[in-house]
């Protein structure tokens, strides 16, 4: 068993994806109830729950959304859970769910197959900075 908080929703994020260093920025941002924590993929504490959670990250290149103790969710599910948590405009975010999750998927990995290309690549995980460090497993 992972020693993990019960009480946050953990993002796992490709640390490497410019893409996906701005949306944890984004959410980040937009978390005033301070319900997530962060592990990027690469990094041990990221390794460990992939494990724990027995997910192949070759066959789900996707952003994970873990709850401990609860469940976790996986690509458009996961991202859309995530900006169900926001307020404001992000509230417009439900009416995605109107659409099939094979549909929603299908978009989903059509923009993770080519995140690099579009957004480009860090040869390293981001670092977070000291007032960040907080919101990182590790």
């Amino acid at each position: 068993m992972i020693d993990l908080p019960k009480n946050k929703k953990i993002i796992l994020f490709d640390g490497i994806c410019n893409l996906c260093n701005s949306a944890v920025t984004i959410v980040i941002k937009q978390d005033k109830k301070n319900t997530f924590l962060f592990a990027a993929i690469q990094s041990k504490k990221g390794k460990e729950i992939i494990d724990y959670l027995e997910i192949d990250i070759v066959k789900i290149d996707a952003i994970i959304l873990y709850e401990p103790g609860v469940s976790y969710e996986v690509k458009s599910t996961a991202a859309l859970k995530i900006m169900n948590d926001f307020g404001q405009f992000w509230q417009l975010t439900k009416l995605l769910w109107v659409f099939p999750k094979g549909f929603r998927n299908q978009m989903y990995d059509f923009i993770a197959k080519n995140r690099y290309k579009w957004f480009g690549k860090k040869e390293a995980c981001m670092i977070p900075t000291n007032d960040l460090k907080s919101k990182f497993l590790d």
